[in-house]
């Protein structure tokens, strides 16, 4: 179990993720040791990682999908494990409710799509079924879902560390350096200029020039990943929403606003909007579908998955609600 001053110390890296040893001390009022050996504990217990959250137009030149897949019955779990090793698959989940298993995948070339979602997903052992959606456009993503636990007075101290980034305007002008670099961050969002630089051959000045600009360019943002059990929300669900086309985007707005959201996409196909939202036990979900959901204007439709088992997030393998071991990913 993570303990008052764990859940502090990933709450302050959610505001900051690579905030030094020394500002992290300052906003929580303890000893910069103190941090450091919780900060190392968390990563060696495999509960917490600060990884970079690329662009998408950095990564590959179309958006990513929503992919539902029904399994024959008694294959969702040997399903899903083999679906998780694909390396178009950002995450991979065991679900019950609209389907059997969820996967979020992103495709480095338009043209590699079909055979992914027409031949490779449906010819996967046990797999019935498949549905998928485009996302043409995502209104809030996992690096903006926080846990709300620190005064303002602390999110002023971890501000003077925020790298606010620019509006993403394309990427095709990045270079050789900048992508070995983009790799980097993408494995560790915390990496200094001295270990980028000697990883890259740069020196030192050369790789803190590189990491800001990526940084302020939107290119890639620094993230933390826990799994949201560790943080108390036992409950996660895919919502699938159906939505008359003018209160798409209000729709879209409201959710994204909500604290429960940790992804919320405007999509194309049978659904108009996702909401991947993370729910501390049953009514707290049951509040959000009836209070906080159902008032909204011109919802006609939704279909729930909520998720059993998440075995890959962001391309990062999961066990046991931990991040599976060295090797695995």
């Amino acid at each position: 179990m993570l303990t008052e001053p764990d859940l502090d110390l990933i709450a302050a890296l959610q505001i900051a993720p690579r905030a030094s040893v020394a500002t992290l001390a300052e906003a929580l009022d303890v000893s910069a040791s103190t941090v450091g050996r919780r900060l190392v504990r968390l990563e060696e217990q495999r509960i917490l990682r600060v990884i970079g959250q690329v662009e998408w137009t950095a990564r590959a030149r179309g958006n990513p999908r929503h992919v539902w897949v029904t399994t024959e019955p008694g294959a969702s779990g040997s399903a899903a494990k083999a679906l998780a090793r694909f390396p178009e698959v950002q995450l991979a989940a065991e679900t019950a409710g609209r389907s059997d298993v969820y996967l979020a995948v992103h495709v480095p070339d338009r043209a590699e799509e079909r055979e992914l979602l027409a031949e490779r997903i449906p010819g996967v052992p046990g797999v019935a079924g498949t549905h998928s959606e485009l996302v043409l456009r995502a209104l809030t993503r996992a690096d903006s879902w926080r846990l709300h636990r620190l005064s303002e007075d602390q999110q002023k101290i971890l501000s003077r560390e925020q790298v606010v980034p620019a509006a993403p305007d394309g990427f095709d002008d990045v270079g050789p350096d900048e992508r070995r670099l983009i790799a980097l961050l993408a494995g560790n969002g915390r990496i200094t200029a001295a270990e980028a630089g000697r990883s890259l051959g740069l020196s030192q000045s050369t790789a803190y020039r590189l990491i800001q600009s990526t940084l302020r360019r939107g290119i890639v943002r620094p993230r933390v990943e826990v799994e949201p059990a560790q943080l108390g929300y036992e409950l996660e669900a895919v919502i699938a929403l159906t939505i008359t086309p003018g209160a798409i985007q209000a729709v879209a707005g409201e959710l994204a606003r909500h604290p429960s959201a940790r992804y919320v996409s405007i999509v194309a196909g049978t659904a108009s909007v996702i909401h991947q939202g993370v729910f501390r036990n049953e009514d707290e979900m049951a509040d959000f579908l009836t209070r906080d959901l159902a008032p909204l204007p011109g919802i006609t439709a939704s279909q729930v998955s909520v998720v059993l088992r998440m075995l890959r997030r962001y391309w990062l393998y999961r066990e046991d609600g931990r991040f599976a071991p060295t090797g695995r990913d």
